[in-house]
């Protein structure tokens, strides 16, 4: 039996662990709550006139005779949140480039439950509220606040949830595709032609810049500050200028050729340390990494940490007043969005994905259960930032604005709770074992590298590191494995990079994934083991030339390949399984492969083995 202080330290060290670890969601969330409890304090003190009279102050840029006035809270909203949103097409032109949404089998199932999330609570919102001045604010209950989110995952979630921190962040992105264009379409009005027409040319110098290869981000901050100002008089919301911006801007990863120009520069300052030798040392490392990376690294810390904190206290201030509360108790619009955020993100998502699963019973990652997506379905309700962003496009009322903040905030407690309980009960009914999982967590495949027969009757699946020394040496096990059993034994490598010790590894498990685009996965395999003790870049290059792939072919494969994903899938099975390192066995007959524990030489793996033939 688990005694209170025992849970008390499990959420302690849960908490700590999310710290220690990647904690960055984790600690925006912290940083957004606060912001939030201080805004309803502040708002509730006797102090609260001066909430209203403080971001209702307004605020005037002129130049000349002409220029733009607004209060603060408007300049939170339409200024500092065009940053916001920057960033966020920034993180989705990036995943259609390079991340989960390139890849579209691994991307479908998010992409299809993350449409039901859109969807399904619009419909229950207007259930609710079929037609008045209300009906509008159906866009408040279609987003997810993504920081706050994976953040309670961090805390109540279950212990093993990488790949339902993955499948979130996937969800996540095509949920802000959605909410966008949503903003886009459904809340603009009065469109003036003159500005809009500017703010085309601002994007088409934009994508000019793009075209001309500049690399530097003072051009396109000049560009975008007077596509900003003609959009926003042009009646279209100007944080749209912010997201049509990043999807323009490039991204790609590192060129070869700029990679080394930058490292001969930077080689020339350390001979020759002077000013000139520096400049040209940071701009050609610049110039390697595309505008898009680093624009997101440079704003993305003052987004999650200052632009959305801001703006939950310029927003959240919601007077609970007896009057406020049951005007909110009683009111369509408030019980819409918490039936819409709570209910529908829950039934959209959780079904969604259960009726994609079924046609496509493979479509779900290994290690992802039904469970834990319905407790990330249900953590999705939780749509803060955008919903909040919303009630102030689609509602003129301030009644019927307070309204909605109270549901957008009632909601957002809610689904945490449910989300906590769904995780609580699933852990219940289902409980996780006592220690790491023994069962093969990714059954044998066509996407596996095989020596043998693909129907042996006895596997041996390896997760290796080529620069790990004891790696190289299971080799010869595998080989001698072989040599006993010949067709009877199958053998399956696959990869887990431990980054921490072994900083080639992951760029070798990569250009073993490239050579196998060629045909020659094992030729690769074995020489990138034989030399485990000189794996730099230019030396794993020279081994693929050396086996005679096609360089040009490989380089690009390197650079924009899907092998990355490929190595990544990989490594979240093994991290998923909890292996402790590697080389890391399982050896199986007919059934499943079970993770072998014992000592990996060839006499202990030979009697394991024969112990599995009929």
């Amino acid at each position: 039996m688990t005694t209170h202080r025992e849970r008390v330290r499990g959420w302690v060290e849960r908490i700590a662990d999310a710290r220690r670890g990647d904690s960055s969601e984790t600690l925006a969330a912290a940083f957004l709550l606060a912001a939030t409890l201080a805004a309803l304090v502040w708002a509730n003190s006797p102090w609260g006139e001066t909430y209203q009279a403080f971001w209702h102050t307004p605020l005037s840029i002129t130049v000349g005779a002409h220029g733009i006035e607004l209060d603060l809270q408007h300049w939170v909203n339409d200024g500092l949140m065009a940053l916001f949103f920057f960033v966020v097409g920034l993180e989705v032109k990036r995943e259609f480039a390079m991340g989960e949404l390139r890849d579209t089998s691994r991307a479908a199932v998010p992409i299809v439950a993350a449409v039901a999330g859109l969807a399904v609570p619009a419909l229950l919102f207007l259930v609710l509220n079929p037609s008045g001045p209300a009906s509008a604010a159906w866009g408040v209950v279609i987003s997810t606040d993504t920081a706050f989110v994976l953040g309670l995952l961090a805390v109540v979630g279950p212990s093993r949830a990488l790949r339902l921190r993955v499948f979130l962040m996937t969800l996540a992105v095509a949920d802000d595709v959605g909410a966008l264009a949503i903003i886009a379409v459904v809340y603009t009005d009065d469109l003036r032609v003159g500005p809009l027409l500017v703010s085309f040319l601002g994007l088409a110098l934009v994508l000019l810049l793009r075209r001309m290869r500049v690399w530097r981000g003072a051009g396109y901050l000049v560009v975008s500050l007077v596509t900003w100002t003609a959009m926003y008089l042009s009646g279209v919301h100007p944080t749209l200028a912010g997201v049509m911006i990043a999807l323009l801007l490039p991204v790609y990863p590192p060129r070869r050729r700029e990679v080394e120009h930058a490292a001969a520069l930077t080689r020339a300052f350390r001979q020759s340390p002077n000013p000139e030798y520096a400049r040209a040392a940071r701009l050609g490392l610049e110039r390697a990494v595309s505008v898009n990376e680093r624009l997101m690294r440079l704003y993305q810390p003052y987004t999650a940490f200052l632009v959305v904190p801001i703006f939950a206290l310029a927003n959240a201030g919601v007077v609970l007043s007896r009057e406020t509360l049951t005007a909110a108790a009683t009111s369509p619009l408030t019980w819409g969005i918490v039936l819409g955020l709570v209910i529908g993100k829950f039934v959209g998502i959780t079904g969604a994905t259960a009726l994609f699963a079924r046609i496509r019973p493979q479509a779900l990652a290994p290690g992802l259960t039904f469970p834990q997506i319905a407790g990330g379905a249900a953590l999705s309700g939780v749509g803060f930032t955008i919903s909040l962003f919303i009630v102030d496009l689609a509602l003129e009322d301030p009644l019927l604005q307070d309204e909605a903040r109270v549901g957008v905030l009632s909601a957002s407690v809610i689904a945490a709770l449910l989300g906590w309980g769904v995780f609580a009960l699933g852990a219940r009914l289902a409980p996780p074992p006592a220690g790491p999982p023994t069962k093969l967590l990714r059954p044998v495949g066509r996407r596996d590298h095989v020596r043998g027969p693909v129907d042996a009757p006895l596997t041996v699946v390896e997760y290796g590191d080529f620069e790990c020394p004891f790696c190289s040496k299971a080799t010869g096990v595998a080989r001698e494995l072989r040599e006993h059993f010949g067709d009877r034994v199958r053998y399956v490598f696959r990869h887990y990079p431990l980054d921490d010790y072994h900083p080639h590894a992951r760029y070798a498990a990569q250009a073993a994934e490239a050579a196998a685009a060629q045909g020659k996965f094992w030729e690769m395999h074995d020489t990138l083991f034989r030399h485990s003790d000189d794996l730099e870049r230019d030396a794993v290059d020279g081994y693929a030339a050396a086996v005679g792939l096609d360089m040009e072919r490989y380089e690009e494969d390197i650079r924009t390949g899907d092998f990355v994903t490929r190595v990544e899938d990989d490594e979240l099975d093994a991290l998923t399984s909890e292996l402790p390192g590697t080389p890391a066995f399982y050896l199986g007959g007919s059934e499943t492969p079970r993770r072998h524990d014992g000592p990996h030489d060839t006499a202990t793996m030979i009697r394991e083995l024969e112990k599995l033939l009929p």
